[in-house]
This record gives C-alpha cells, sequence and structure tokens, in this order.
C-alpha cells in the first residue's frame, strides 16, 4: 500500500535528477508539461499533483517513445470512462492498483492495454507500522540507499546544514511504476491526467512493517522499459513488477498523519528506542529524589562519549540497537517500588513490535 509520499525538490533539482539516456545513447533531462502545476510537497496525499515521468510519444504523435516528459498529475486515477462531472464523486479508490487484479479491473486494464505506463517520482513514501500491544501506528519514510556522490562527500548523514543540502541535490528518486489515464469532462473542459500506483507483497525488510508496498523500479533499464510502451509490450513490461529489497526506512513523528503538515520535520527521523521516563505517585516522590541522590554516577573514563549530531541520520541501521538502557545502581531499586504501585509505562515502540 502506498497513501503518502514526499516530493519536495524544486523543479530544477527534480529534473536534473531524472536525467536519463535516450535510444540514441545521448544524455538528455526530461522536459516539464505544465510546470506551473507542480506544487512541491513533504506530506504528499491522494488528490494532489504529483509529477510523473511518461514517453513523450502519449503527447506528440511519431514522437521517439524512449523520450520522456514529466508531468504533474492528480493521484487517484479517473478512469476515462467515468461519466460524473465531478473526479471526487467516483465511488471507489484508485490511489493504489495491486499487481495481482491489475487484469481484472477495468479501470486500469483498459489504460494499461493503451499502454499508458508512468514512473511516479517521490523521494520517498511514508507508511504506517500498527502495533499489536498499544494498537496505535507508528509511521515510518521509506527510501532508496543513498550513495557516495562527489559532490556530497558521504554517504551517510553530512556534517553541516550546508553539505545537507549538497545531499539533496544528489538525492536518489524513488521510482514507482503506475498507470494513468485522461479523463474528459462530460460538459467539455481541459482534460484530467490522473494516476494510480501499482502495489506488490511487501519485501522481507518492509514486512514488519506493512505486508504491500509500491512496486518499485530499480535501475534505468527498468524505468526505461516500463516507459518505452512503443518497444515494450504490456507482457513484458508487467514482468518489472515484483518487490524489491533495495530499501531503507527510518521512523518519523506522527505529524505526518495529518496531511495538512507540510514541513521538513516530516522527514527527519526519530529515536524509538528511548525509554519513557518512569513516572512516580505521589507518595514516590521522596524514594525518587533519594535514589537521584544515592545512586552510583560513576563513568568508564576508559569509553569517550559520541558527539550528537545536529543533522538527522538517514539511516536504519540504529533500528539494530538494543531498545533497553543497562540497569545499575538504584534503578532497579526504584522499578521494585514503582511495581507496588502500577505498571512501568510501555517503552517507544520499536520497530518490529511483537
Amino acid at each position: 500500500m502506498c497513501g503518502r509520499t514526499s516530493c519536495h525538490l524544486p523543479r530544477d533539482v527534480l529534473t536534473r535528477a531524472c536525467a536519463y539516456q535516450d535510444r540514441q545513447g545521448q544524455q538528455r533531462l526530461p522536459e516539464w508539461r505544465d510546470p506551473d502545476k507542480y506544487c512541491p510537497s513533504y506530506n504528499k496525499s491522494p488528490r494532489s499533483n504529483s509529477p510523473v515521468l511518461l514517453s513523450r510519444l502519449h503527447f506528440e504523435k511519431g514522437a521517439d517513445s524512449s523520450e520522456r516528459i514529466i508531468a504533474p498529475m492528480r493521484w487517484g486515477l479517473v478512469p476515462s470512462w467515468f461519466k460524473e462531472g465531478d473526479p471526487s464523486k467516483l465511488q471507489f479508490n484508485t490511489s493504489n492498483c495491486r499487481s495481482d487484479t491489475i487484469m481484472e479491473k477495468r479501470s486500469f486494464k483498459v489504460p494499461l492495454g493503451k499502454g499508458r505506463r508512468c514512473v511516479v517520482l517521490a523521494d520517498g513514501f511514508y507508511e504506517w507500522q500498527r502495533c499489536q500491544r498499544t494498537n496505535q501506528r507508528q509511521p515510518y519514510f521509506i527510501y532508496f540507499p543513498q550513495i557516495k556522490t562527489e559532490k556530497s562527500g558521504s554517504s551517510g548523514a553530512p556534517n553541516n546544514p550546508e553539505d545537507w543540502e549538497k545531499v539533496w541535490d544528489n538525492w536518489r528518486l524513488l521510482t514507482m511504476a503506475g498507470i494513468f489515464d485522461c479523463w474528459e469532462p462530460p460538459e467539455g473542459g481541459d482534460c484530467l491526467y490522473s494516476y494510480t500506483i501499482i502495489t506488490v507483497d511487501s519485501c522481507k525488510g518492509l514486512n514488519d512493517i506493512h505486508h504491500r508496498m509500491p512496486a518499485i523500479l530499480d535501475g534505468e533499464e527498468a524505468v526505461s522499459k516500463w516507459l518505452d510502451f512503443g518497444e515494450v509490450s504490456t507482457q513484458e513490461a508487467l514482468k518489472l513488477i515484483h518487490p524489491t529489497e533495495n530499501i531503507t526506512f527510518h521512523p518519523v513523528s506522527t505529524m505526518v498523519n495529518n496531511s495538512q503538515n507540510n514541513t521538513p520535520e516530516c522527514l527527519v527521523p526519530v529515536d524509538l528506542l528511548v525509554k519513557k521516563e518512569l513516572k512516580a505517585s505521589g507518595r514516590s516522590q521522596k524514594m525518587f529524589q533519594w535514589l537521584a541522590t544515592k545512586s552510583s554516577k560513576k563513568e568508564d573514563p576508559q569509553i569517550p562519549q559520541k558527539a550528537e549530531s545536529d543533522v538527522p541520520q538517514w539511516s536504519s541501521q540504529f533500528l539494530q540497537k538494543s531498545p533497553f538502557p543497562t540497569k545499575r545502581g538504584g534503578a532497579t531499586l526504584l522499578e521494585r517500588w514503582l511495581k507496588q504501585e502500577k505498571e512501568e509505562e510501555p517503552v517507544a515502540k520499536r520497530p518490529h513490535c511483537q
């Protein structure tokens, strides 16, 4: 499933990230169609406009089908046969299209048969993991692993805010397989181009977060074949639709739950492994204070403390750290004391809830 994405890059940066080689092997940048309709956002939801890649042949008869166009389209496919005058009155959800039923549903089968294949562009997408113990949902940001470049100078988190901008300038966009259609209002007016994202079973790495994921086209060859409907048949193109393990993720703030929140904080990693502070009741306060003064405060001088970076760590590696701090001295004593009144508050959700 894919119900929220981020695509916040400026138009020129997004264009450079979509550089490709045409059939003659020449390096090219895709041209824009309706560029003013592109609205960068950290928190895109269905019915908003998002940029998609598609073949120039869809707009120009006789064009080379390997040449590419970027066009902002409405997320949530409106079938060409829809008879109502208002697309919002469509009675079923078309923001996603399951790969296993794609040839069974008219809304998707017809445009796919016409070669209306596109690639949906994004920094990454959001997915929510439901924790069985609390029934709460934790959002994650999911994206391609980023590689070291000469401009960014690092494959990990940058050392300062200036370097962070360079990382975004070299960001590898997530390329998701989609289908688009063109709907003409019954009473006349401009055609509405809209798309759906094809979904598949989740890869092993994401299965603990959600059982579905977008069909991600991993690499230039896959993107090229999916777009080139003039040379690649539907049957051949559908062989590209499968899960990929080449993906990484990190947990983010629940502020992304509200699609109205459109700020960089939507992407910033949060640490789920920090244990919540124990809340002592009134008659336990004195015991709490006593433990604070009597507990051992010695630290091993041989172990240097790592300095915290102000820059978000764009990696899911930290998810493997132990979620529990080492118990020492009065901490165990405190837990015994508080256990007489109520259970300790649960820790923040870990990446894999049991």
